[in-house]
């Protein structure tokens, strides 16, 4: 299973919602005239024998009206916190910036396993840092569920499966997961598309999934694109 693909679909169906979700502190000045747009992945390579580095997703936003000089951000997936490398990233951010001519990047790195992660980078001496180097980190196994059952953001509503709750809760999380993709997402074929997201991170087993049947009996009735699923 990709799990980069799976989270790159999701940024890119819904940039404006993962920025709200990821950064919100950034996402609180970015103003309802913004404009998103996702860049390539593979960096061009200075000499054509060179590695290429590939960003999960390079988001660039602009400003119609030219008020506020254009904004990157970089969101990258790590599914196991072990295996994130800092310097990789810093790698990433310089490239990009120095590609598109800016020093506004912001980095973003969604952790989806639990495991430790560095925060933070500094290079210096005994006399003073010459680089520091940090990034917002999204560790989605640290959220509790429950915080979010009622979110009006449908990234968040999208990743209840991969939040932290007790045993006893899945099936309402699952549950909480499909209203929010019901009731928030209009079109048939993406709620058809994060149906499929939202059954690959909640993981229901057979006595789990007749126990939704039973208890949520008659929401599915109402759930057109979802019906097949429970038949």
């Amino acid at each position: 299973m990709s799990h980069d693909q799976n989270f790159k679909n999701l940024i890119l169906d819904y940039p404006r919602q993962a920025i709200e979700f990821a950064a919100a502190s950034e996402a609180a000045r970015l103003g309802d005239d913004v404009r998103i747009l996702p860049l390539r992945e593979e960096q061009l390579k200075e000499r054509l024998g060179e590695r290429f580095r590939e960003l999960d997703v390079p988001l660039l936003l602009e400003w119609p009206d030219g008020h506020r000089q254009a904004l990157l951000f970089v969101f990258e997936e790590e599914t196991e916190p072990g295996r994130f490398s800092i310097h990789r990233l810093i790698h990433y951010c310089v490239d990009i910036a120095e590609l598109y001519q800016t020093e506004r990047v912001v980095p973003v790195v969604i952790f989806l396993h639990p495991g430790h992660f560095r925060e933070s980078l500094s290079l210096g001496s005994d006399t003073r840092v010459y680089l520091h180097f940090s990034y917002l980190a999204w560790p989605l196994f640290g959220l509790k569920a429950r915080d979010y059952f009622d979110s009006p953001n449908l990234v968040a509503r999208l990743n209840l499966p991969n939040m932290h709750y007790a045993p006893e809760e899945k099936v309402e999380v699952y549950a909480q997961a499909v209203r929010g993709l019901r009731t928030l997402e209009p079109d048939r074929e993406r709620q058809i598309k994060y149906l499929d997201f939202v059954d690959i991170y909640a993981n229901l087993d057979e006595n789990e999934r007749q126990h939704y049947q039973q208890d949520y009996a008659e929401e599915i009735e109402t759930m057109s694109a979802f019906a097949d699923r429970f038949i």
